[in-house]
């Protein structure tokens, strides 16, 4: 891809290669200008998030004092997730750690994990998500040749995460999503993780093996038996802090024995490789820079800083081979055939039955009624 290909915003680095960009007048785009008017219902880097953040933890441990654990949070090794125990303790709460391990840990998402739940005195409890299931739900998506091939990674740690909640009578979910490196995020990218119609049409189409224990969880239980019936709540404590990321990155090596692993959710070589290569290279969509955008609206980074930053190539030279040998390896077919099966015409989440409609609806309602 080469820059001038592309017209760019005149505030985030966000540009023509998400074919559903708008620009209004000034040359801003809709992601930014939405960040922007969002941010003010939704993210509090300041006093007022602080005493948010504490009346919650305060009703946590009242009404569940009596709970062996308060919360829970999921543990990937990764910025966000670790960040975000950290000030979970910090609050005083008690959370059972889940980590969901879907087969692509990096050495350094394991020890960040290890050292994390040593230093900070908690329990840790690891989901093997079985092999064999995850490898052919995996290679069946990189046949379907959509963009989002991280779906059947995320719908395992969301569903097993739930899951783990559930079976705890945990009310609590904290959640290492956040605003201040999140918030922009093109719908033309990808799609919903948590379509599970979406997920067992593509599994039935490419897959050859039954899917016997893999984690999912259906539209019903995630929107309406997990907020209405059991009463989980899911609670994004890094929108009520000024959470910084390299800051948080400089505290953790510190405080945790911390070690970063060179790029947002690159804790796993699979997504390292999905994002910085396979996404670029077949579809055009470089990630970093919704990432990088991001940052510029919560005021982490500068325009021309993000344009620096996106000079640097993660894989030089070709780099990506040893990334793309692994993960052919790790999928159980050769380099060239897996070679091949990216090589193939690109596809929508629309070129196969999903909820979609049932989705857009369903959030409607909940805007209407709920908000």
């Amino acid at each position: 891809m080469k820059e001038r290909e592309y017209q760019i915003c005149n505030r985030c680095i966000m540009d023509t290669s998400d074919p559903e960009i708008v620009f209004d007048q000034e040359g801003n785009c809709n992601h930014c200008n939405e960040a922007i008017e969002r941010a003010n219902g939704l993210w509090f880097p300041n006093k007022e998030g602080e005493q948010k953040l504490v009346a919650i933890a305060e009703k946590i441990k009242k009404t569940q004092k009596n709970k062996e654990y308060d919360c829970i949070i999921g543990l990937s090794g990764g910025v966000d997730s670790s960040y975000l125990a950290y000030r979970v303790v910090q609050l005083g709460l008690r959370p059972l750690v889940v980590h969901i391990d879907c087969g692509w840990n990096s050495e350094l998402a394991v020890k960040n994990v290890e050292n994390i739940v040593k230093k900070l005195g908690l329990d840790l409890h690891t989901h093997v998500v079985d092999w064999q299931e995850m490898k052919d739900l995996q290679l069946a998506y990189f046949k379907a040749n959509v963009a989002n091939q991280d779906v059947p990674q995320d719908h395992a740690i969301f569903s097993a995460l739930y899951g783990y909640a559930v079976k705890n009578n945990i009310e609590y979910v904290f959640s290492g999503g956040n605003f201040a490196t999140e918030s922009i995020l093109p719908k033309s990218w990808g799609y919903n993780a948590l379509d599970y119609k979406s997920l067992k049409s593509i599994h039935k189409t490419f897959g050859a093996k039954k899917l016997k224990k893999y984690p999912y969880v259906t539209f019903f239980r995630r929107y309406v038996y997990f907020p209405f019936i059991r009463k989980m709540k899911i609670v994004k404590a890094l929108n009520m802090m000024p959470y910084n990321k390299d800051k948080a990155i400089e505290m953790m090596k510190k405080e945790l024995d911390w070690q970063y692993y060179g790029g947002k959710h690159h804790e796993s070589r699979f997504t390292k490789f999905f994002q910085a290569y396979y996404l670029p290279h077949k579809f055009g969509y470089d990630k970093r820079r919704a990432h990088i955008s991001s940052m510029i609206v919560s005021k982490q980074i500068t325009r021309e800083e993000a344009l620096e930053e996106m000079k640097q190539e993660v894989y030089p030279d070709n780099s990506h081979i040893e990334d793309m040998e692994y993960v052919a390896k790790k999928l159980g077919v050769s380099f060239e055939e897996f070679q091949k099966i990216i090589d193939m015409p690109n596809k929508t989440y629309r070129d196969y039955p999903n909820n979609e409609g049932l989705f857009q609806f369903g959030f409607k309602i909940r805007d209407k009624f709920f908000s």
